[in-house]
């Protein structure tokens, strides 16, 4: 599977558990204010409370994304402990199709 099939695929699912939760505090607000009226801690209503837990939420699930995202990057040989030298060898070999340049070649280099 692609990294960002893999990647669109979590943050959906996270996105699900978003909507949910957000999903929720506009039902209670909608269909029952005097619930959000309440005030179970500090003298601060439900609502406030509901909303700081919907932003801790967001940001939990945005760190959850950028772990899971960085993990299936890596992929299976970085969780076995294996080493990449992933650094260009040479100033020349900074070429995005992966092939290597031929010495004395027409990349760079004294003419």
């Amino acid at each position: 599977m692609f990294v960002s099939t893999r990647n669109s695929r979590i943050g959906l699912m996270l996105f699900a558990i978003y909507l949910v939760l957000y999903g929720g505090f506009v039902l209670l607000a909608a269909f029952s204010p005097q619930t959000m009226e309440a005030t179970p801690l500090a003298g601060v209503n439900l609502a406030i409370w509901y909303g700081f837990g919907l932003i801790v939420a967001a940001i939990l699930l945005a760190l959850v994304y950028g772990w899971a995202c960085r993990a299936s990057e890596r992929g299976p040989s970085a969780a076995d402990g294996a080493r990449h030298n992933f650094a260009p060898k040479t100033p020349h070999d900074h070429r995005r199709d992966g092939a290597r340049p031929v010495p004395g070649g027409s990349e760079g280099g004294s003419p």
